[in-house]
């Protein structure tokens, strides 16, 4: 009976995950992008930024705390159905060693304002080849995103 079970499970799994030719509950497309929002010359984007309101992010020579608990409470609503804190990718990648594969300011740029950074950004499109999915807006504030920020900092050992 387990056999059975397990089969049609299988079977299910494999269906789900085949090719659709269209379907409202597609990922890989964003759902509602505001096309003035997104930018228009390719050759104005600042890979070390990436696309959104900051410029500047500064960060303390420490970890803020109550910051990372904060971010790390963020993170478990919105963000790890999709990323692992380690280097292992689960839909999307895994968070090791981002604060240092990134600046402060694309981080919260790409957290903020996803759509138009995976439009333009090389590394992000490519990332994107891999994981088949685009990354949802999560509707974060300011603060929310920082604390996601500093929680990702402790995560790659920021003390």
């Amino acid at each position: 009976m387990n056999k059975i079970a397990l089969v049609f499970v299988a079977t299910l799994l494999f269906i789900s995950c085949g090719k659709k030719e269209s379907s409202d509950s597609d990922f890989s497309k964003p759902t509602s992008v505001d096309e003035t929002s997104l930018p228009k010359d390719p050759a104005s984007y600042d890979p070390k930024r990436g696309e959104g309101k900051f410029d500047k992010v500064e960060l303390g020579a420490t970890l803020d705390q109550a910051m990372a608990t904060e971010g790390q409470k963020i993170a478990e609503v919105k963000c790890t159905s999709c990323h692992k804190a380690t280097d292992e990718k689960l839909v999307g990648p895994g968070w090791k060693g981002v604060t240092s594969r990134h600046e402060p300011q694309w981080i919260m740029n790409f957290i903020t304002n996803p759509d138009p950074m995976i439009t333009k950004d090389p590394k992000m499109q490519a990332q994107l080849e891999i994981c088949l999915v685009r990354m949802p807006n999560q509707g974060l504030n300011d603060t929310e995103a920082r604390s996601v920020l500093e929680y990702m900092r402790k995560n790659d050992g920021v003390k």
